[in-house]
């Protein structure tokens, strides 16, 4: 009977943690489904919406990892750091992937995550 209680304490714990979890943050300019077609930005579409991107990237801080692809799909390159922090890379220019690139860096979305998969740090490079 103890457990069943502490059991049920549990769950109730863990539904209200997830109601107080806000909606995803709203951006000026950028269609994400578009976005996540560009994949490497291949289509130079996110090019088109590179500058929106990075004048409101700070509202990409503080999301997680499943947030971060829901609105901005799987990334187009990850590496996994030390102390298990996580890099996420998002093309805002065509990759060198692709048929026809004409820079040679190209810039990029990078999403750092601290070891809890929250996203500590947004910057473009």
């Amino acid at each position: 009977m103890l457990l069943y209680r502490w059991h049920k304490r549990c769950v109730i714990i863990f539904f209200f943690l997830l109601s107080c979890r806000q909606s995803l943050p709203t951006f000026d300019e950028i269609d994400f489904e578009v976005w996540k077609r560009d994949k490497l930005a291949c289509n130079g579409q996110r090019s088109q919406m590179s500058e929106a991107m990075e004048a409101q990237s700070e509202k990409l801080v503080a999301l997680n990892e499943q947030e971060i692809i829901s609105l901005l799909g799987k990334p187009d390159e990850n590496e996994l750091y030390k102390r298990n922090q996580k890099f996420y890379y998002y093309f805002l220019q065509p990759s060198r992937e692709c048929s026809e690139s004409p820079v040679e860096n190209p810039k990029k979305l990078v999403i750092r995550f601290n070891a809890i998969g929250l996203a500590k740090e947004v910057t473009v490079e």
